[in-house]
């Protein structure tokens, strides 16, 4: 009886690793997956897009210097081409990203396809707001919505990534 006793507990506890395990591969493999919120797909192929931000190691920042030679132009032959060429309206946009962990809201500024201001306006998270207060000066540096992984705050740093997307197309053109 007591052997039966000992393998009912083993096989428990067995059963509750799994599934503590599967819950756990499975909320981390959720957070990279594209939420609907993630607009990355929409602003593909401008200097503001995650894709510019993936060759970040190898001079990722020097990719928004694409955008530098319209400015390095004759200041005439500036504004028919970026008129052409414009992928965004300028203005302030409001974007949300969220998960299961909470939300976070922020407003980005975009001026000459360029975005000059990221303010985090609400954030409703389950970590703190300090472990992702770097992150707009991030995306100004890097002129993306792609951001370094916060250690610690992966969802939070999801969801920030999710809300910028999310306000750059609403500011696109077409």
């Amino acid at each position: 009886m007591a052997k039966m006793k000992k393998k009912w507990i083993v096989l428990c506890s067995a059963a509750i690793g799994v599934i503590y395990a599967s819950e756990y591969y499975a909320s981390n493999a959720q957070a990279y997956l594209p939420q609907p919120g993630n607009q990355e797909s929409l602003i593909a192929g401008n200097p503001l897009s995650g894709n510019s931000a993936l060759s970040d190691e190898e001079g990722g920042s020097s990719s928004g210097s694409a955008s530098a030679p319209p400015s390095t132009g004759a200041p005439s032959a500036s504004p028919g081409p970026s008129s052409v060429n414009k992928l965004f309206n300028d203005g302030t946009y409001t974007g949300t990203g969220s998960n299961r962990r909470g939300s976070i809201q922020v407003a980005v500024t975009v001026k000459r396809d360029k975005i000059t201001d990221v303010e985090i306006s609400d954030f409703a998270m389950h970590y703190s707001e300090s472990d992702v207060v770097d992150l707009p000066d991030e995306v100004l540096q890097k002129q993306s919505s792609r951001v370094d992984n916060v250690s610690g705050a992966t969802y939070s740093t999801r969801a920030f990534e999710d809300a910028v997307a999310d306000a750059l197309s609403q500011a696109k053109i077409g």
